[in-house]
């Protein structure tokens, strides 16, 4: 079945009796805060307004000039977002969603401020990234392997499409790329050279005492100029596999947009083709080679190692054993 996203639905009508100025909506009357979709006539702006105390001016300077979304501080003490570029509006939408869902349950306003911001800081990147001219070779490589992961997730008989990409968060810098209910998926991708050697980024990453099942998911693949699968297909692989739940699909191009995937870009990314040689999944536990969080000295900080996986085959697990 497929949903809208109730930001979608205010903006429609708002848009719908539009007269000239600056229009407010309020998106739940059931939240001690308020939160409210809006839209500007004649500029066709869409935004997204919070509530927020006057102490939060001096920390919105750094998100001057910006050239898809504007942020300011209205005088009636409302943090108010707008989108520049309507046609980003549907992953605009679901952005707005993730922020809304992120801070609607916070209760402490100094936390819920914070958590905005944040956000808002995530957004400035993403929205500036949006004119650069695309994804590193490795930054490719990455999202192909975790792409393959989202696959096999939402190809289970029994996925369901929202609940599988929320799942996926390693586009919000979480300390794995896929987190559930008592369960997390860390993705590594690598290529023919050093196939078996992976970089772990912190001493949480490979830290099972931090979640309930750990593993890793190691995708192998060999590169080529003319024949495989490329970065721009996959993506297109599982937009058409979400392509009746409007709900899904646009969650899905948000998080590509989180991820520095913009569309535009894709061009650059048809001559490198991935043929996948091996796919691994590890369950992180017992001696598995890591360093754990508990086990730093005291002042010992940004650690990166990496790990030889061809030693690691006691910990290989086949794939219907995965979250079991």
């Amino acid at each position: 079945m497929t949903t809208k996203f109730h930001i979608l639905e205010l903006w429609d009508e708002l848009e719908r009796s539009a007269e000239v100025g600056l229009f407010k909506r309020l998106y739940s009357s059931e939240k001690p805060f308020h939160i409210y979709g809006v839209y500007s006539y004649p500029q066709r702006y869409y935004g997204i307004a919070f509530e927020v105390n006057h102490n939060v001016r001096s920390n919105i300077g750094s998100f001057e000039n910006l050239r898809n979304i504007k942020i300011t501080l209205s005088s009636d003490n409302l943090l108010i977002v707008l989108l520049l570029d309507k046609d980003k509006k549907d992953i605009f939408a679901a952005l707005c969603e993730n922020l809304i869902d992120s801070v609607i349950d916070i209760t402490a306003e100094s936390k819920r401020i914070k958590t905005v911001l944040y956000q808002l800081e995530r957004w400035k990147t993403m929205f500036e990234r949006s004119n650069s001219e695309g994804l590193t070779v490795a930054e490719q490589q990455g999202l192909f392997g975790e792409l393959c992961f989202l696959q096999k997730c939402l190809l289970k008989p029994d996925a369901l499409f929202d609940e599988v990409l929320r799942t996926w968060v390693g586009v919000d810098a979480a300390l794995q790329d896929f987190i559930g209910n008592g369960w997390a998926v860390e993705v590594k991708t690598t290529s023919t050279n050093n196939s078996q050697k992976v970089i772990i980024n912190g001493e949480r990453q490979l830290d099972e005492t931090l979640v309930g099942k750990l593993y890793l998911f190691h995708c192998i693949v060999d590169i080529s100029s003319v024949e495989g699968i490329s970065l721009p297909q996959k993506v297109d692989t599982i937009r058409e596999l979400l392509s009746n739940d409007f709900s899904a699909i646009t969650k899905f191009n948000a998080k590509l947009f989180e991820a520095g995937y913009i569309d535009k870009n894709s061009s650059n990314y048809n001559n490198r083709y991935y043929n996948i040689r091996k796919e691994n999944i590890y369950r992180i536990d017992g001696n598995f080679p890591r360093i754990k969080e508990s086990e730093l000295r005291e002042g010992v900080t940004t650690v990166k190692y990496s790990v030889m996986l061809d030693n690691c085959n006691e910990f290989l697990i086949p794939e219907n054993q995965l979250f079991i």
